[in-house]
């Protein structure tokens, strides 16, 4: 099939490239490569380097005649949508729907988009069930939910077919260490380095981490099941900050303590995802412990490392 990845030099998407790829499909990618990455890219697949609120992207679609469209382009950090949602939205919610006009015009079959288990904020309801009420706390989350909107909305007008994927909190191998967004890859770089990670907040804070080749297999799924509905793609499992910092700590050899700094606003108390709908129409659960996700996590940074240091 002729599947384009939007972000897919990106850190999830050039783990989903590569995945599509391997199941036989004909890729072709577009990333501005604000965030992605030139070495992340998968050679068998087209690369066009190009912005999803341009719309000369037009010019891509005539060209390359996708069948499905992985949207994962987003801005991601949520600290930054908080200082600017003028900036979050432009790229959230105008380069969607950059996205799915042309999905519209090119006759598109279907579009997965990649969604936020924090569209629903409230924790009375953990883990959080897909038909919990939507509350989210930053423009981020507002984004990702008015996304899944628009996504009904071109399913109900146009007959666009979509699956909207609800994230947890994503980590694996790709994820930038130097980045804003990622506590995983961030932690483990400075431990590595012998440097002290900070703690916001108290360490309290959960988080239901799911490994990224789980997040790319659920995407693989959902070109064929779970059509113009939306799934939760985590573990339904809470770990807290302070204990994913001793785990880090144990598997790193790291022998420091962290330092803690005030909460930052926005930010999550709590989060995990009930991933049972997913199970059930998706036939998709997490494959990878967090053991095991932190493990090959850890030693892909250390070659990172050792490739900069050269």
């Amino acid at each position: 099939m002729r599947a384009l990845v939007t972000g897919g030099a990106g850190f999830i998407g050039s783990n989903l490239v590569d995945l599509l790829i391997e199941n036989g499909h004909q890729v072709s990618i577009i990333d501005n490569l604000s965030s992605g990455k030139l070495q992340n890219i998968n050679p068998k697949a087209k690369f066009y380097q190009a912005d999803i609120c341009d719309p000369k992207i037009s010019e891509i679609f005539i060209k390359i005649k996708p069948e499905i469209v992985f949207h994962l382009a987003a801005q991601i950090d949520v600290r930054k949508s908080i200082a600017d949602p003028i900036y979050n939205a432009k790229i959230n919610t105008l380069g969607l729907l950059n996205i799915l006009e042309n999905c519209r015009q090119s006759q598109v079959k279907k579009v997965i988009f990649s969604s936020s288990g924090g569209v629903i904020y409230n924790t009375k309801y953990i883990p959080a069930n897909e038909d919990d009420p939507k509350d989210p706390l930053s423009p981020y989350g507002i984004t990702k939910y008015d996304g899944e909107l628009y996504l009904n909305f071109y399913h109900k007008i146009y007959n666009l077919n979509y699956t909207a994927l609800r994230y947890s909190n994503v980590y694996g191998p790709r994820q930038d260490p130097l980045g804003e967004a990622g506590v995983v890859a961030i932690f483990t770089n400075l431990m590595l380095e012998g440097k002290q990670p900070t703690i916001f907040g108290d360490g309290k804070q959960t988080r239901d981490y799911v490994y990224v080749g789980d997040v790319a297999r659920a995407n693989l799924l959902a070109m064929e099941k779970g059509n113009n509905d939306s799934f939760n793609i985590g573990t339904g499992h809470e770990t807290d900050v302070n204990e994913l910092f001793a785990k880090l700590k144990s598997t790193c050899g790291f022998h420091g303590k962290a330092k803690y700094a005030q909460a930052r606003p926005g930010e999550l108390l709590r989060n995990a995802v009930n991933p049972d709908k997913a199970a059930e129409i998706l036939d998709w659960k997490p494959e990878k412990t967090l053991a095991e996700g932190l493990k090959i996590t850890i030693d892909f940074i250390k070659k990172f490392q050792q490739k900069t240091q050269k």
